[in-house]
């Protein structure tokens, strides 16, 4: 019986779906909005349907951006839920593997060709040793890959969620407004998303004694870009300075010598200014510890859709690791 290898990436607005070539290269793949479908076994169904696949054995590896431990999945920016015991019943599959939509990113990143990636400073990574993904979006995720005799291992968590630790006055005055501000508890992921690049930017307002005004992290992040607003430079720049720290951190936790890797939607959008940031002069200021970590490459993902690269290294690994299984 012929077999099919699926894989999709799954957003709160759209969902991609594709076939995994035996080179783990995907194929025939597909776009559907989510919301034109009452379920996740509903979309998946009108995909398998162009393949024919009642008479094939079909296995699935789906990334996805909610906690994927338990058989009940909630989704965070769906109303779908569903059992996946249930989902792989109701579709006939063999095997079916869920993954955190980090986990799909971090087994993506040995796959990256140099067209997909730009590195950041110097260094240069040592194959076979740990690797650590950071990624500001809506929030701040964090994943850690490690090398196994099986293959690469996902080391989740919520690493985005650790204590923020200013380094410099400035951040020591944005910890003061925050926590004035009612917050009894910042971290990280306070600073290192979108709604933190405002934070920062009304921080600023406030230390400077400015208007209070509104602007969205696209608005500061263009006036930034384009020269046209001071302060929001000013704001990038501690941006790029606090992600900096935060990524060196990450290198000193993991001795991450395979290198450190931004993801998310926000940082693809002006890699110049942070190759022109102190991004990576504060990723190497670790006092003593400088020279540990002064060649570890950092890498900003430039791939749009990594989710379908890591869901398919995902599933042939799985696969292959039960070979020979009863």
């Amino acid at each position: 019986m012929q077999i099919i290898n699926l894989v999709a990436d799954i957003g709160g607005t759209n969902i991609r779906f594709g076939l995994v070539n035996d080179d783990g290269t995907t194929f025939d793949i597909q776009t559907y909005q989510c919301g034109a479908y009452k379920s996740l076994a509903d979309v998946m169904r009108v995909y398998l349907d162009r393949h024919d696949c009642e008479e094939k054995t079909v296995n699935a590896c789906l990334a996805i951006a909610c906690p994927v431990e338990t058989d009940q999945i909630t989704m965070t920016n769906l109303p779908w839920t569903f059992s996946q015991s249930a989902l792989k019943n109701e579709l006939n599959i063999k095997q079916l593997f869920l993954i955190n939509d980090y986990t799909a990113i971090a087994h993506a990143v040995p796959l990256l060709t140099d067209a997909q990636k730009i590195q950041i400073g110097e260094g240069k990574e040592i194959s076979g040793k740990p690797i650590s993904i950071c990624g500001p979006g809506t929030g701040l995720g964090v994943a850690n890959l490690v090398p196994t005799s099986d293959g690469w291992c996902c080391l989740g968590g919520e690493g985005g969620h650790v204590d923020f630790a200013p380094v410099d006055a400035d951040e020591i005055k944005i910890l003061s407004y925050l926590l004035e501000s009612k917050q009894h508890r910042i971290s990280y992921e306070q600073l290192l998303c979108g709604k933190g690049l405002e934070q920062i930017y009304q921080a600023f307002l406030s230390i400077d004694n400015l208007p209070k005004q509104y602007l969205s992290a696209e608005q500061i992040s263009a006036k930034a870009i384009d020269g046209s607003c001071s302060l929001c430079e000013k704001s990038l720049h501690q941006f790029c300075s606090t992600l900096g720290s935060f990524a060196g951190n990450l290198a000193l936790t993991l001795g991450c010598f395979g290198g450190v890797y931004i993801a998310g939607g926000i940082v693809p959008r002006f890699v110049s200014f942070i190759q022109n940031s102190d991004f990576r002069q504060r990723f190497d200021a670790k006092g003593r510890l400088s020279s540990f970590i002064n060649n570890i490459p950092t890498y900003v993902i430039t791939e749009a859709q990594p989710g379908l690269i890591g869901a398919s290294a995902y599933i042939r690994q799985q696969l292959s690791s039960m070979k020979g299984q009863v």
